[in-house]
């Protein structure tokens, strides 16, 4: 199953396409009623993003605009999307009601997650400081140097391997009013190195003293980060952990349970796992009161003649 699919909504707002160079223009709906997804073509581009974007604003009221979804750009397996925020930073002041923003909007059949091409994308932070939500999908070429925003509730970050710089960056970041932080840590082979110890930070909660969802998944290494998180001091203060789409075994689910209590917990996600029946079991008892995902979802594993099990993630490549 690909997780990478195309957003059907972004800050409460159905997503809607712009239309394409060929389209209609002229019998838009209203600005304000919907996230607009703004796209190029990743292979044989009639019209490139940029162009794309200036006829989006020329044909809309962008001062109403209240979330925007970037979606592919040209050659997105090889080019980063430097012009792509260089257009959205120089158009600023054109977006005053701007509260939502997704960049790398695209499914496995434009640009597998692993092979889109990113950036430094704190610019964007930087130009919208009334940014509510913002979201990023590929990990490759990504940069998130620890910035300060104000505003910012919801950080997404989809990747099939999330560098431990990003994971750095992010946690040395002030963002007061982030409320659910998202990261898909990924796996070595697709450039995802962090390590418990770069989770710290975001763990500690020390900068973070609004969040009450976090979510630390898709990672190859999901015991160690559920060991960590069993003693984090963010964890008293969460509504929602979520663990899901990696290599959670019986020893990471095990450590979780014999930390701190998570019984004030509203949800666990632990979706795609290797947990046995015995540990699930456990889970259910001592987590009576909350609501568990235990969906084993697509995990499967296979085991080699000399006794070696592999399991993967749920996104990868």
């Amino acid at each position: 199953m690909s997780y990478a699919r195309h957003l059907v909504s972004l800050y409460r707002l159905p997503a809607h396409d712009f239309p394409g160079p060929k389209g209609r223009t002229d019998d838009l709906p209203d600005p304000d009623g919907f996230a607009w997804r703004i796209t190029s073509d990743v292979y044989d581009a009639d019209e490139e993003w940029p162009a794309a974007f200036a006829r989006f604003c020329a044909a809309v009221d962008t001062t109403r605009v209240r979330a925007l979804i970037v979606g592919a750009w040209k050659e997105a397996y090889e080019e980063d999307p430097s012009e792509v925020i260089e257009a959205l930073v120089a158009a600023r002041d054109r977006f005053p009601a701007l509260r939502a923003l997704f960049l790398g909007d695209m499914e496995s059949e434009e640009c597998e997650i692993s092979w889109i091409n990113q950036t430094d994308v704190t610019p964007l932070l930087t130009a919208f400081p009334e940014l509510e939500e913002f979201g990023v999908r590929g990990g490759s070429g990504l940069r998130f140097p620890a910035v300060s925003h104000g505003a910012l509730r919801r950080l997404v970050v989809e990747t099939g391997g999330l560098p431990a710089e990003v994971v750095r960056g992010v946690g040395g970041s002030d963002l007061p009013a982030l409320e659910h932080l998202d990261l898909w840590l990924g796996t070595p082979e697709y450039g995802g190195d962090s390590e418990p110890a770069d989770l710290e930070p975001i763990l500690s909660g020390a900068r973070l003293p609004s969040l009450r969802h976090l979510a630390l998944r898709n990672s190859e290494t999901q015991d160690a980060v559920a060991a960590a998180v069993a003693s984090a001091p963010v964890v008293a203060r969460l509504e929602v952990l979520d663990l899901s789409m990696g290599i959670l075994t019986d020893e990471g689910a095990a450590a979780l349970l014999g930390g701190q209590p998570l019984t004030h917990l509203r949800k666990l996600d632990l979706h795609h796992h290797y947990l046995t029946e015995p540990l699930q079991d456990r889970l259910r008892q001592t987590l009576a009161g909350v609501e568990l995902d235990l969906d084993r979802g697509g995990a499967d594993e296979d085991a080699e003649d000399d006794g070696r099990v592999w399991r993967w993630v749920a996104v990868g490549e």
